[in-house]
């Protein structure tokens, strides 16, 4: 009953955390309706496992207060060690902090530990009590062994597809040597579409395309913004340093003058 109790949790915070990072995509990060993480369905992994063990850590015989403060650097090792996973294994970046002060290899940031804390500290004052009781209502109903095989099926075979999938993409971006970002590359398939005026794809956005292509064409767009800003920044700085020099010249002009007054 126990191992039942936690695969229905981790179907529900799997679940639970797509629909979050779905909204979070939508209109914090990249604007656009991007289907989150690396599998095709609507779960992520991740979020299935920090359901998990923040359930099992509130059994733990601690205050309240020191749960949250132990599962917030939790959660935040469990996102490192996923994300290095992706970044080393498999030449894959599915999120990027790069942009956030204080983050380490753009996986982990100060501002994200926060939201961490605010979630395990939400889970354990509030979210525990109605998740334990709906998990015991789950295993005594029988009706729940068929949604929660039937989630898993399809989530075993999803998983299959996509590992299959990031292959593909690490053979591309091996001949890169850089990681790829999993959604910029989701994105950049979609736009490729709409200008062939082929349907968007939600779900499997990789289907039918070719991913070497694709990532190579990706890696070329970041060369030229990267290109761009420095060129930007470089006017910049050239133009500050003409205004520094004008001023210096202004200046000793006016030395000049003041001293030619002097004299007199």
């Amino acid at each position: 009953m126990v191992f039942f109790r936690l695969t229905f949790l981790y179907m529900l915070g799997s679940v639970g955390g797509w629909v979050i990072e779905l909204f979070f995509r939508r209109f914090f990060s990249m604007k656009k309706w991007i289907n989150p993480g690396f599998l095709n369905g609507p779960y992520l992994p991740m979020y299935g496992a920090g359901t998990v063990l923040l359930y099992g850590a509130c059994f733990i015989p601690l205050p309240r207060w020191g749960l949250v403060l132990l599962l917030t650097v939790a959660l935040t090792l469990l996102e490192y060690v996923t994300g290095l996973i992706f970044i080393k294994g498999m030449k894959i970046k599915l999120w990027d902090y790069s942009g956030r002060w204080g983050n380490i290899r753009g996986i982990i940031c100060p501002l994200f530990s926060l939201l961490w804390g605010i979630i395990a500290a939400l889970f354990v004052y509030l979210l525990f009590e109605p998740l334990h009781t709906a998990a015991v209502w789950a295993a005594d109903n029988i009706w729940m062994i068929f949604v929660v095989g039937s989630f898993y099926g399809i989530f075993f075979v999803d998983l299959c597809i996509s590992f299959n999938v990031s292959l593909k993409i690490r053979k591309a971006a091996a001949q890169l040597k850089e990681a790829v970002h999993y959604e910029q590359l989701k994105a950049a398939l979609n736009e490729r579409r709409a200008a062939s005026r082929q349907k968007r794809r939600f779900l499997f956005p990789f289907a039918g395309a070719s991913l070497a292509d694709a990532v190579r064409e990706l890696h070329e767009r970041n060369i030229q913004r990267l290109q761009a800003v420095r060129e930007k920044f470089g006017k910049g700085r050239r133009g500050r340093g003409s205004n520094e020099n004008g001023s210096g010249e202004n200046a000793g002009d006016n030395g000049d003058k003041n001293g030619g007054a002097f004299e007199k």
